[in-house]
């Protein structure tokens, strides 16, 4: 396992049960980078391609909205395995 593999079976799962926040094997996971959702993992797994390259907007307390608020994350280009922080919506 390389240092990459580690840190993700280490990280915390978007929307996973809070008791068990840990990625699960066999699944596909992008990491959120910057805004409320930074460093958590997001499950990709049986999303399509255009649903890949069309981003997220994910429910988030966190966000300059607070609850129910969502958080914009867009796929980096060239790297299906980072999602962006765009900005926070209502």
């Amino acid at each position: 396992m390389n240092g990459d593999e580690a840190e993700q079976r280490r990280a915390r799962v978007y929307g996973a049960d809070p008791y068990d926040p840990g990625p699960r094997e066999g699944r596909i996971y992008a990491e959120l980078t910057g805004g409320p959702l930074d460093g958590l993992l997001l499950d990709v797994t049986g999303w399509t391609r255009e649903e890949i390259d069309t981003g997220a907007a994910l429910i988030t307390g966190l966000g300059r909205f607070g609850p129910g608020g969502r958080a914009l994350y867009d796929l980096r280009p060239g790297d299906p395995g980072h999602f962006d922080w765009v900005s926070d919506m209502p």
